[in-house]
């Protein structure tokens, strides 16, 4: 069944909550792509959320979520998501987002930019150093969750930390 993607906000802010509303900016922006990279894999590249990548210096970002939360720095993003819409409990999204931010959540920031900044990554090959506003196409996400699963014989968010050791 086809789902339409879901708001940004409405992730956002799911996945605030579910950490306990203690992601940061940067936080957020890395388990939102690695949470779009996993759902885009395991559902013929649909979409998870509702917005667009662009390859910045500390990686993909979503720039209407960055200035939506810029003013928070490093510090726990807060409840600014007055777009977002509750998830149904049998939304299959919830337990993916759950499953992935629950692997990720621990991850230092450092970690979590080198995850994104994978020399075979969709970030790399759309990154030119202190240019913005250069997308991050779809299909360069999807072709990264393929060579991801080729190289580690099973990628998943879950096993990040494996996959940054071997990447």
């Amino acid at each position: 069944m086809e789902m339409m993607a879901a708001r940004l906000d409405s992730v956002a802010k799911y996945l605030c909550r579910f950490s306990g509303w203690m992601l940061s900016n940067l936080q957020l922006q890395k388990i939102i792509y690695i949470s779009q990279m996993e759902y885009m894999g395991e559902n013929n590249g649909e979409r998870l959320v509702d917005a667009r990548f662009e390859a910045w210096d500390n990686g993909p970002v979503i720039p209407e979520l960055y200035h939506k939360v810029k003013a928070f720095g490093a510090s726990p993003v807060r409840d600014v998501f007055s777009e977002a819409r509750r998830f149904r409990e049998d939304d299959p999204r919830v337990h993916m987002l759950e499953r992935i931010c629950g692997a990720l959540i621990d991850k230092r920031p450092a970690a979590l930019i080198e995850l994104t900044h994978w020399e075979h990554g969709a970030w790399a090959k759309n990154y030119v150093p202190g240019v913005k506003g250069l997308p991050i196409p779809d299909r360069d996400i999807l072709a990264e969750f393929k060579e991801r699963k080729r190289i580690s014989g099973q990628w998943r968010a879950s096993s990040a930390e494996d996959t940054i050791c071997a990447t």
